[in-house]
């Protein structure tokens, strides 16, 4: 199985401009006010630099229990008043049947991240060093994070291995990064995400870095929770039905339907993670602003492969997670097209 790997697009996009509301306002004082407080709430709307809005998924409901599943909670009854006898024998805790289907998967019953404390520090996005050293770090935050939701459901947990590269390596997937690329990747055949920090940082070929986007280290970070998003994938089945419905599809648009659909669903996971640690981060108003924005900026755009998204949806799917911060609010697999498009 190829890795997904993140495309960057040639240049930025253009905010949003400022509409100013100027009129001559007649009347009582209490009129007067009120069309200045109007003005003010459309003013400060207009100059909001987020472009999409986060989607609105159905609560999850997890499937009813079937008839033949062993009741948890069995009653027991006494046939006669004769006393009991002690009982000697090994009582084996219940089998957890997990769903690892796309739609129905049991990582949606995982809820909330728990918020942890996982400062950054000064890192220098530019020094090889320090930004494997904030990523190991953060690594294992997001392990933290994500191992008691995930084995309170019983899934089975194992944290990803991490190959950190100052400019370019060899990994179980392929090379990283790939020529002209200067995206990390994570590979489910060893469970490993591979990156260089070089590429990341300052680009690779004709593709400009992440650095080069935005300087603050949020921005990598944030993409390497993308990727510990696809070891989330892997570990809860999600990857092996995506790919068995990869293989199953007939046409060329359908696999990349559904290769989006992953990517974005990653990309929920990663504002999932990053909310969760935001208040220690620290990530303030105007740096999650910056990610928002940033998001807005990553994506499929032409003369490429259609399979990680839009920038538009790259940038509704990390709000989404960010926002609504519920594993089951990054159900890609319910949402509409228009939103994995």
């Amino acid at each position: 199985m190829p890795p997904r790997q993140w495309q960057q697009p040639p240049r930025r996009k253009s905010g949003m401009g400022v509409v100013g509301v100027l009129g001559a306002v007649f009347g009582s004082l209490a009129a007067l006010f009120v069309l200045i407080v109007i003005g003010a709430a459309m003013l400060k709307s207009s100059s909001r630099s987020e472009t999409t809005n986060p989607i609105a998924i159905p609560t999850y409901e997890p499937p009813s229990r079937s008839t033949d599943d062993p009741d948890p909670f069995p009653t027991r009854t006494r046939e006669t008043e004769e006393p009991d006898e002690p009982d000697t024998t090994v009582t084996q805790p219940p089998k957890v049947t997990l769903n690892t289907s796309l739609r129905n998967n049991t990582v949606y019953r995982a809820g909330a991240l728990p918020r942890l404390s996982c400062p950054a520090g000064n890192a220098n996005i530019f020094s090889h060093s320090q930004l494997k050293s904030l990523i190991l770090k953060t690594g294992k935050c997001m392990d933290r994070a994500w191992r008691p939701i995930l084995e309170k459901q019983g899934i089975r947990f194992s944290p990803p291995g991490y190959a950190i590269a100052a400019t370019r390596g060899r990994g179980a997937c392929g090379d990283y990064p790939s020529p002209g690329s200067m995206v990390p990747y994570y590979c489910p055949r060893n469970n490993t995400i591979y990156a260089s920090t070089s590429a990341m940082a300052r680009g690779n070929g004709n593709s400009r870095g992440y650095g080069e986007i935005i300087s603050w280290h949020g921005g990598i970070v944030s993409m390497m929770a993308h990727e510990y998003g696809h070891h989330v994938q892997n570990i809860t089945g999600l990857m092996n039905s995506w790919w068995r419905s990869t293989l199953d599809s007939s046409s060329q648009s359908g696999k990349l339907a559904l290769s989006r659909r992953l990517e974005l669903q990653a990309t929920c996971f990663g504002g999932m993670w990053m909310r969760s640690v935001a208040a220690s981060y620290p990530i303030n108003m105007s740096n999650r602003s910056r990610l928002f924005w940033f998001y807005g900026q990553v994506g499929d755009y032409p003369g490429y492969p259609r399979d990680h998204g839009s920038p538009m949806n790259n940038n509704r799917w990390f709000r989404q997670g960010w926002e609504k911060s519920q594993a089951y609010q990054c159900n890609t697999w319910m949402a509409p097209a228009s939103t994995t498009s």
